[in-house]
């Protein structure tokens, strides 16, 4: 069966290579049994139904961070911060194209909830940055804290697994991880803990990024 796939793989990949057909997907799933191939191996039904929640759940994550970001820039845009929530912003769009290009590659459904994603996420960026600056860096550290989080579990959910195998998506999620963490650090080096009810802000804040993860993992 696994020598099946592997011959159906080099079949499509040579066929691609020699025709670039319109409309021929190089990388698309190879179906043989209970094994299929996608961008980056071979991974059984499991497998791929564990790498669809990890690649449709930092999709969404990452979708809503941008939402965030947008809804802070249009509040606080012109002002003193406004730089560098836009940096923030920036590395935000770069985490969202490339989990829109792993969404293709490995022809993973996005999530049910992204239209309410996209209406949560600008409200709670404008919400919190009507706060003022305080508001808005306490709403990136709680947000960055929770995704940092949620990353660590992926990393170290893939590490037991099989680093080898999935060693690009990890190091995609470290990188992006690492992303995150400046914008935690960011967020309290302008006073977010300074912000208006600042530990009641951000646990109702983490309350939602965990319910809204555990949502779309699974709708």
């Amino acid at each position: 069966m696994m020598e099946r796939a592997a011959a159906l793989l080099r079949l499509r990949q040579v066929y691609c290579s020699v025709s670039r057909a319109p409309g021929v997907v190089c990388g698309a799933a190879v179906h043989a049994g209970s094994v299929r191939h996608y961008s980056s191996g071979l991974y059984t039904e499991e497998e791929k139904a564990l790498l669809d929640r990890i690649i449709r759940v930092d999709h969404a994550g990452e979708y809503g961070a941008d939402r965030i970001y947008a809804g802070q820039m249009a509040v606080l845009g012109r002002s003193s911060v406004g730089p560098i929530i836009q940096h923030m912003w920036d590395q935000e769009k770069d985490h969202l194209k490339k989990f829109n290009e792993l969404m293709v590659s490995n022809r993973v459904r996005p999530t049910a909830l992204l239209p309410f994603w996209n209406v949560a996420g600008f409200a709670l960026g404008f919400g919190t940055a009507l706060l003022g600056r305080k508001g808005a860096m306490a709403c990136t550290v709680a947000v960055e804290e929770t995704i940092s989080n949620h990353y660590n579990n992926q990393i170290r959910t893939l590490m037991e697994r099989d680093p080898e195998k999935h060693k690009e998506l990890l190091q995609t999620i470290k990188k992006f991880r690492d992303d995150e963490m400046e914008h935690h650090d960011t967020g309290l080096q302008h006073d977010a803990e300074l912000a208006p009810a600042y530990f009641l802000l951000k646990n109702a804040i983490q309350v939602g990024c965990r319910a809204a993860v555990y949502l779309s993992e699974r709708i």
